[in-house]
């Protein structure tokens, strides 16, 4: 008989997760250059055992340009954050300033793919953000990016 109740309840759980999704794109600069080859990752963070899941990871364009996506199938509604690891008017000092947004839940969408994006805008990132903090362990690891985009003119 607990088996049987262990079923349902579990039986249960499935069907009340719900895919979400979610999107951001924006534009990063360095005072008045693009903040070309940036890394950037999109994080659906939880709180409690469960670990926070990598929707999508990536680096800014030429321009500074990026747009990550993804989704999760969660109880409750995704908590979305995107980060941004730099080295923007930090050059010579270890690491990479890391840098959290949360995204508004509005636009949190139903589903696998996202309905709605949002703008970060136009963002310097030779601003000093509150609770910024550093990264000292770094991944060299380049996926999706040509190699043309990586040069000293262009590393921040």
């Amino acid at each position: 008989m607990q088996t049987l109740l262990l079923a349902l309840f579990s039986l249960a759980m499935v069907q009340a997760m719900r895919d979400q999704s979610i999107a951001v794109k924006g534009r990063l600069i360095c005072g008045d250059k693009p903040a070309a080859n940036v890394r950037i990752k999109l994080w659906e963070e939880d709180s409690g055992p469960d670990p926070d899941d990598l929707l999508e990871a990536g680096y800014t364009d030429s321009n500074g340009e990026f747009q990550l996506s993804g989704g999760e199938a969660e109880l409750t509604p995704i908590d979305p954050i995107f980060k941004v690891y730099h080295d923007c008017d930090d050059k010579y000092i270890p690491g990479h300033r890391k840098v959290k947004f949360l995204i508004p839940k509005s636009y949190i969408t139903q589903g696998k793919t996202p309905k709605k994006t949002f703008d970060l805008g136009v963002l310097n990132l030779e601003t000093i953000f509150p609770k910024e903090e550093r990264e000292l362990i770094v991944s060299r690891k380049r996926r999706h990016h040509p190699k043309q985009y990586i040069n000293e003119e262009d590393s921040f």
